[in-house]
């Protein structure tokens, strides 16, 4: 579970630094605050957590995969 969380976490940062890279390093506090607003495609403000379990989704299972194939 914990190798998991952490997992999710990496792809929830790499994916979130990837995409709005300036507005991390511009300012971060405001780029936060905004997220209430965020309207992306029409999510909303949990856009970051659908996009980043569509990824880990995509991950697993192709982890699923490539372990079925090992055996």
């Amino acid at each position: 579970m914990k190798k998991e969380l952490l997992i999710f976490t990496a792809i929830f940062l790499f994916l979130t630094i990837g995409m709005h890279f300036k507005e991390w390093t511009s300012y971060p506090v405001e780029h936060l605050m905004g997220l209430a607003d965020a309207g992306a495609y029409g999510i909303g403000p949990i856009h970051p957590l659908v996009f980043t379990l569509a990824v880990y989704i995509v991950f697993v299972l192709l982890r699923g995969i490539v372990r079925i194939f090992r055996r």
